[in-house]
């Protein structure tokens, strides 16, 4: 690809890009890249892609024999490289792919794919930081080729020329950068030092950083990966993996999982967190292709439950998009998330079968990441379910301790109805679990194709208020009036109040409601409100079959025989109240302006009683 033909310029005159480089470098900043640190990524990647093609033309040569050097003293930014190098012809050819790619944004992901396009964006990106770019290259290519000097500058001119073969005795690039004044954050020796770090420690080539005092070279990436590495033993090489883990993303890891994918040349590690994460929040991975940093936030490289782990991996075939700064989705892509999800399902077996001490740490932490795969993974569900944590009516302990002294389990739908029912439950010697949890009811049900001796049902108000004893004849008939009085005074909340006796006595009274009967009863009346004539009473007929909730008052409770035996009717009415605002709190479900008024009410009008019997 050319230039389109222009008159013949003596070498070295000024050009023009053809393109509005402001506006392409406005582009680059606002829409491509994150931050104009990237710049120094970008000519990082394109001296690698350079290394990359000279090893390619002399495959013997040895490894390290090839390098990139760093220099920043302040005044100035330089990256020079041993790469394959360029010739005039691929200079221009260079700034064509620069102009089209800026006619249309989604063409530079097209660009990118090919060394041209990588070499011509990354270059461009330099404007982000600097004003002038100055480019001298020698090409491997071809033996005896001159030395070529491009000059770029922020108003969209540059020069190309050629230069004597002293001007760069060896084939390779080197890129100095005149920082502007206010890129002074980015281009600091200290700065350009710790990007170069951040960027390249995991890069095959030998970069080295000088920052013009005079001192040696500081190597950027002295060491190989990790996961590259030997170890003496096995319990070293977990150390050192353990170590890398915090260094890189601050905490120690509960354990590490080596990951390891030949078919995409990935490699890596994944950190057990060792705390619960909230649910749903997903933590980004540190992703490198080809040993440079591409992301340290790409949530696409797992699925969404493992949310688990952090992971820091290395792979030779992902695609990055055009940004350079997260992965294509594809399918390789996908592939990889689904291999890497197996590896992660691999270990959680190994932990179950030969760890039970590490299995119970992680599943203090992450039960609830755990669930969330068990959902849909059968066999995790076979193996973990006996294992996992849930709230019962034996306190918290795992679906299997319970099984063993209950062969019926009922399951709340709603933590709101376990609060309610559990102490009356419990001491009725039935077996609930709240299913009110992210994945728990579901889970519970499933509990059978573990234990087939096992029976799940769903609690409902008719299974508890079956296991709560009828008082005697007498008893029924002397508290009729007051029952009467009290389903009267709580018909504005469509509350029936019946008298049974149950334990624990200290509770005076047990609401039966659940959140499906009040939407249900709500959306009925607040229909019935907006039709009328013929309408509203097949709406109000509705409303009557709608389940109703249920005060179930304790005759075992002191409290509650004083009350049945009021033959005050204000009084009578006002004490149901009380008993039905008490009810409603304990069930710790949030209550509704009218039941919050209503236990205002009652308690000063009872404190009122009193006061007026006192005198």
């Amino acid at each position: 690809m050319t230039l389109p033909e222009t008159p013949p310029r003596p070498a070295g005159a000024d050009r023009t890009f053809q393109v509005d480089l402001r506006g392409l470098v406005d582009l680059l900043s606002h829409h491509l890249y994150s931050s104009p640190r990237v710049y120094l990524r970008e000519l990082l990647q394109n001296a690698v892609d350079a290394l990359t093609a000279r090893h390619g033309l002399e495959p013997a040569a040895p490894a390290g024999a090839f390098g990139i050097r760093l220099y920043a003293d302040g005044s100035v930014v330089r990256v020079e490289d041993d790469g394959v190098g360029l010739t005039e012809a691929d200079v221009h050819t260079f700034l064509a792919t620069i102009g089209r790619s800026s006619k249309r944004a989604d063409r530079i992901a097209e660009q990118r794919g090919d060394f041209i396009g990588q070499f011509g964006i990354g270059l461009l990106s330099c404007f982000l930081v600097a004003d002038e770019i100055h480019v001298v290259s020698r090409s491997a290519r071809t033996p005896g080729a001159p030395a070529v000097e491009w000059r770029g500058r922020g108003d969209g001119s540059y020069s190309v020329r050629t230069l004597p073969a002293s001007a760069r005795p060896r084939p390779g690039t080197t890129v100095t950068l005149t920082p502007r004044a206010d890129a002074g954050e980015w281009t600091r020796p200290a700065q350009v030092h710790a990007l170069a770090r951040h960027f390249g420690s995991l890069l095959r080539h030998p970069v080295t950083f000088d920052d013009g005092t005079g001192g040696p070279g500081a190597s950027v990436n002295p060491e190989p990966a990790p996961w590259s590495r030997t170890y003496p033993t096995p319990g070293a090489r977990s150390r050192a993996l353990a170590a890398y883990g915090d260094e890189v993303f601050g905490f120690t890891p509960l354990d590490t999982i080596e990951l390891d994918l030949p078919a995409v040349g990935l490699k890596g590690i994944a950190c057990v967190l060792p705390e619960t994460v909230p649910a749903g929040r997903r933590h980004g991975h540190r992703v490198h292709v080809k040993g440079m940093l591409l992301s340290e936030q790409a949530e696409e490289i797992l699925p969404e439950w493992a949310f688990f782990v952090r992971c820091v991996v290395d792979a030779e075939s992902l695609r990055p998009t055009a940004s350079r700064e997260s992965l294509y989705e594809d399918d390789t892509l996908a592939a990889v998330r689904d291999a890497l999800a197996e590896r992660l399902r691999a270990w959680i077996a190994r932990a179950a079968a030969s760890d039970p001490d590490l299995l119970g740490r992680f599943l203090q932490a992450h039960h609830l990441a755990v669930k969330s795969l068990a959902v849909h993974d059968d066999e995790i569900l076979r193996m973990l379910l006996p294992w996992l944590p849930f709230e019962t009516t034996d306190g918290h302990c795992t679906l299997d301790e319970f099984a063993r002294t209950h062969r019926t389990v009922l399951v709340t739908s709603s933590v709101e109805e376990f609060r309610q029912v559990a102490a009356i439950a419990s001491a009725a010697g039935l077996g609930v679990v709240n299913g009110g949890y992210t994945y728990d009811r579901e889970l519970v049900h499933r509990l059978p194709e573990i234990r087939p001796e096992v029976g799940v049902a769903d609690l409902d108000p008719a299974t508890l208020t079956a296991h709560l004893d009828p008082v005697d004849r007498d008893t029924e008939l002397a508290a009729a009036a007051y029952l009467a009085l009290a389903r009267d005074a709580l018909a504005v909340f469509d509350c029936d109040v019946a008298l049974r006796t149950f334990q624990p006595a200290s509770a005076p009274a047990l609401l039966l409601d659940s959140r499906e009967a009040r939407h249900e009863r709500t959306r009925s009346r607040l229909a019935r409100e907006q039709q009328g004539g013929v309408w509203g009473d097949i709406l109000g007929h509705l409303r009557q079959e709608a389940p109703r909730a249920q005060l179930i008052l304790n005759q075992l409770n002191p409290l509650v025989r004083t009350a049945v035996a009021i033959d005050e009717p204000e009084l009578a009415r006002t004490s149901a109240e009380a008993l039905y605002g008490q009810a409603a709190m304990l069930s710790r479900r949030p209550l509704r302006p009218a039941e919050s008024s209503l236990i205002n009410r009652s308690f000063l009008d009872l404190l009122a009683h009193a006061l007026r019997k006192d005198s």
